[in-house]
């Protein structure tokens, strides 16, 4: 009897499939002090235990990324270990903050597949939950991934392509427990502006840019025990590793602060899309637009909806072609809700 695992395959997923991936891992504080290192992090509240005390939480928590890391890399083995390339995200949220000592796995459900016309490969849908060790939902988040066939002659399943909502409603937000911007030190926080001071429409380049290493991108990947094989494996893929798209997405939040240094929390996550490849030598630069803003109800703390674009150097602010078609130098086109003071 094999004891190996070459991971699932397109044949092998059913709607209503339940996922339960393995190896629970019990956070710590050098993870923060690792993302820290993999990219230049530089928001207050997950910098400082006295600044997020100030703020009405206990601690400084885990940067949400870094926690939506942690529950990705769980689901890889199971769900995109076998895959061509990760397409999409949508309905994510962060439900509780992560701290250092919390216990965190995560479940996955198969809400949709359909095969490509070439018969060689599908998209499957899942909706992940990342668990704490009360067994709180931390995370959740819905991703389509294209999944090779191992056997091409496997009869295609019925179809089923799930709703998905394109927006997040700002009520569906949680902002957590006892945060409280009221006492918000901006001089710490290193910008002055407030929610009030953004426009929807308004546009921001973030100005710096990192080249991203190959020695980076394989410790981060590792770090988040992400086994995906073309992140790694140059038989498999030999024009190059592709560099994880959780690397890209956290390298230009991390940008973003040049700008957005007050956009402290990710609440929510409308969608994204890798729209190219990124490789090690691609320079990534960020620019944001400011799509909506919303009340939350809690003293002193609003939201607001950016769009965050990283690009391996191309211009800012531009993104499509006029077919409709990312340009070739944008790597990641991300939708998402963060907390800013008010």
């Amino acid at each position: 009897m094999a004891k190996t695992n070459p991971g699932r395959f397109f044949e092998d997923y059913s709607v209503g499939q339940v996922l339960q991936h393995a190896v629970p891992r019990t956070v710590t504080e050098g993870e923060r002090g690792l993302y820290h290192a993999l990219y230049p992090a530089r928001h207050a509240l997950y910098s400082s235990d006295e600044f997020a005390r100030d703020c009405g939480l206990p601690e400084s928590p885990i940067d949400d990324l870094a926690a939506f890391h942690l529950v990705f890399g769980k689901t890889v083995p199971d769900v995109s270990l076998n895959a061509v390339a990760n397409l999409g995200y949508a309905e994510g949220r962060w439900l509780k903050p992560v701290y250092a000592g919390d216990t965190l796995r995560s479940v996955s459900e198969v809400i949709g597949v359909k095969q490509n016309s070439n018969g060689k490969t599908g998209v499957v849908w899942v909706r992940t939950r990342g668990l704490n060790q009360l067994d709180e939902v931390v995370l959740e988040y819905v991703r389509w991934v294209m999944v090779r066939k191992a056997n091409v002659d496997a009869p295609a399943p019925e179809t089923v392509v799930p709703e998905l909502k394109k927006t997040l409603d700002p009520k569906d937000l949680i902002v957590p427990e006892g945060l409280d911007f009221s006492n918000y030190d901006f001089a710490l926080a290193g910008e002055p502006h407030r929610w009030g001071d953004y426009e929807i429409g308004e546009k921001i380049d973030h100005v710096d840019g990192v080249t991203v290493e190959e020695a980076e991108h394989m410790l981060a990947t590792r770090l988040w025990q992400n086994t995906a094989k073309v992140h790694f494996d140059l038989t498999f893929r030999p024009e190059g590793r592709l560099i994880y798209g959780g690397h890209v997405i956290s390298m230009a939040r991390a940008l973003s602060f040049n700008g957005l240094a007050n956009a402290q929390m990710i609440v929510g996550l409308n969608g994204g899309a890798h729209a190219n490849p990124c490789f090690a030598g691609d320079t990534i630069k960020a620019w944001s637009e400011v799509l909506d803003k919303a009340e939350t109800g809690v003293p002193g703390v609003g939201a607001i909806r950016l769009r965050l674009v990283a690009t391996k150097g191309g211009a800012p602010f531009a993104l499509k072609n006029d077919d409709g078609r990312y340009l070739p130098d944008v790597l990641l086109d991300l939708d998402y809700w963060a907390l800013m003071p008010q």
